[in-house]
């Protein structure tokens, strides 16, 4: 062929996650940079999934996803927050987080569409709008405390402002939404035309007492939203890729158009495991004080270091200041210390369109104790 293939994500290139993670094997580094847990899941949930092969479902699934699983996600939205979502026709099972995102954006976004993304954000958000036709608007949290600034999401909406993306619990700065901050967008929004995308994969890991502000609460952010969470997330089987959707039943007629063409279903026997594994609540509902636990050894560790912390409300995530100990820059300094000193964390700035530099790198603590403790020892040494 005479000409090049025309690339339609022309920016995009190799992640910083794939940059890092190579760099930390390559230095034999203990990588805290990528977010997924390096223990294994409960065992009881591999048994289930066992038994769903052996019984038998091992054929195509429904295009939504099994009826038992779905209705299991309906009682636990429906008893956290309090929203009825009917499972034959609200609720959609997805293979992973990141691709019930993509296809809320293509369910709703046409060429020339405004939406509006909250920076630093994951970095599946702006090519997904690319994807989709639509035109990125950026606004940025607080830097430095990472909250939303209402009066800059106001200024941004425009009529021609499609969707507006949410993230709470927050990757990559760990900020959780309060109840306040979702009573702000609510009133923000009502006046407009504006859908939501709101993005909940690390609903279960709040820390300190704080409850999960979900949008799935607030009747006037319900009306207008798909409210995404994550199986791999709650519980510990990031590569398994299965999440989950819920929106009224008008938004996932047309969201269950687009998932039908670019997954048309997911892994069998993992729902009907999940389903049977979803029967005791407890098994997400222990997860705050799992996670603080890792979280409060982290932090405790990092306070004997120069590295300045930053709050962790929720997520797995801790950032940190580097001011302290450097002057370069966040991917400098994460070069620098997976190569010198043996761990391995991501740059902030990998999360913002322009690489917007504030000193800070994040760290993931979803990782065995061992694990924690060999990458505290090292950091001690800056």
């Amino acid at each position: 062929m005479s000409e090049p293939l025309k690339s339609r994500l022309p920016k995009v290139g190799t992640t910083i996650f794939t940059v890092m993670s190579a760099l930390a094997t390559e230095h034999q580094a203990v990588n805290l940079g990528q977010g997924f847990p390096d223990f294994p899941c409960d065992p009881a949930l591999l048994d289930a999934v066992s038994s769903a092969m052996q019984a038998g479902h091992n054929q195509y699934p429904p295009m939504s996803g099994i009826a038992p699983l779905r209705e299991a996600v309906a009682r636990k939205v429906a008893s956290l927050y309090g929203s009825d979502y009917d499972p034959a026709s609200e609720v959609t099972i997805t293979a992973g987080a990141t691709q019930a995102i993509l296809s809320a954006l293509l369910a709703l976004v046409h060429p020339g569409d405004e939406v509006m993304i909250l920076e630093p954000c994951y970095d599946s958000y702006v090519p997904g709008i690319e994807l989709a036709g639509g035109k990125v608007v950026r606004v940025p949290l607080t830097p430095g405390t990472f909250r939303p600034d209402f009066s800059r999401i106001a200024a941004a909406l425009t009529p021609r402002t499609r969707a507006l993306l949410i993230n709470s619990p927050h990757n990559p700065s760990g900020t959780v939404w309060s109840d306040a901050d979702m009573r702000a967008l609510e009133a923000l929004l009502a006046p407009t035309n504006t859908y939501l995308i709101s993005d909940e994969v690390y609903e279960h890991m709040l820390f300190d007492g704080r409850r999960h502000c979900s949008a799935a609460s607030y009747p006037g952010l319900a009306e207008r939203a798909f409210i995404v969470s994550s199986f791999g997330k709650t519980y510990h089987v990031t590569g398994w890729k299965v999440g989950y959707v819920v929106a009224p039943a008008g938004l996932m007629r047309e969201f269950r158009k687009v998932h039908q063409f670019n997954v048309f279903t997911v892994n069998t026997p993992m729902q009907y495991g999940l389903a049977a594994y979803m029967d005791q609540p407890e098994r997400y509902l222990g997860l705050p004080a799992f996670y603080q636990r890792k979280r409060d050894l982290f932090r405790a560790g990092l306070a004997q270091t120069g590295l300045g912390l930053l709050p962790s409300e929720g997520s797995f995530f801790q950032c940190v200041q580097i001011g302290g100990v450097s002057q370069l820059s966040e991917a400098e300094f994460c070069r620098w210390l997976t190569i010198e000193v043996g761990v391995t964390a991501i740059p902030l700035s990998a999360f913002y369109v322009d690489g917007f530099d504030q000193g800070i790198v994040r760290f993931c603590f979803a990782k065995e104790e061992d694990t924690l403790n060999q990458a505290l020892h090292r950091l001690q040494t800056i």
